[in-house]
């Protein structure tokens, strides 16, 4: 796909959106995750136009979204017609992403979390000198772990000049 070099301005993120297999485990998931409840809840949507927008031929789907404190929402969408195949989406998958949750202390959330019975994909990772450019991200501590469809999440404490 060819872009043009001129520049479009979008810099204010508005909601991430997760397409998931099962809604109201989503909910309860994330909801446990950030400890707000949705502000819309299983509103549903059937229409071929919209379906279209999206390449698809229609879109019958349920949805819900749950703010964060920083009005970010996400977007918990479930395509009921037609249902998509799981995307398996590791990090290193092109077109993967994942959704990124800063805290205050890394550690002590890491452990409620882990107490709490959140699976990690690996231990808590602290960025060390020689591994990344600019110095500004050294000392930023870092862990992640996946949502019930596999999305992969993150937990960040950055450290120094590092504004994640």
């Amino acid at each position: 796909m060819a872009v043009a070099d001129t520049p479009i301005h979008l810099t204010r993120a508005a909601h991430v959106g997760i397409s998931v297999s099962d809604l109201d485990a989503s909910i309860a998931f994330y909801r446990a995750l950030t400890g707000n409840d949705p502000v819309v809840a299983d509103e549903t949507m059937h229409s071929v136009p919209f379906g279209r927008s999206q390449g698809l031929p229609t879109a019958k789907l349920r949805y819900a979204t749950i703010n964060l404190d920083n009005s970010l929402g996400i977007d918990l969408i479930q395509f009921q017609d037609p249902v998509g195949e799981p995307t398996r989406g590791a990090a290193n998958r092109p077109g993967s992403m994942h959704l990124c949750f800063k805290v205050d202390d890394l550690d002590a959330v890491h452990r409620r979390m882990a107490d709490a019975g959140y699976d990690f994909l690996g231990a808590p990772y602290t960025f060390l000198p020689g591994e990344v450019t600019p110095d500004a991200a050294l000392g930023t501590k870092v862990a992640y772990f996946n949502d019930p469809d596999g999305t992969n999440l993150e937990i960040i404490q950055p450290q120094g000049g590092f504004a994640n």
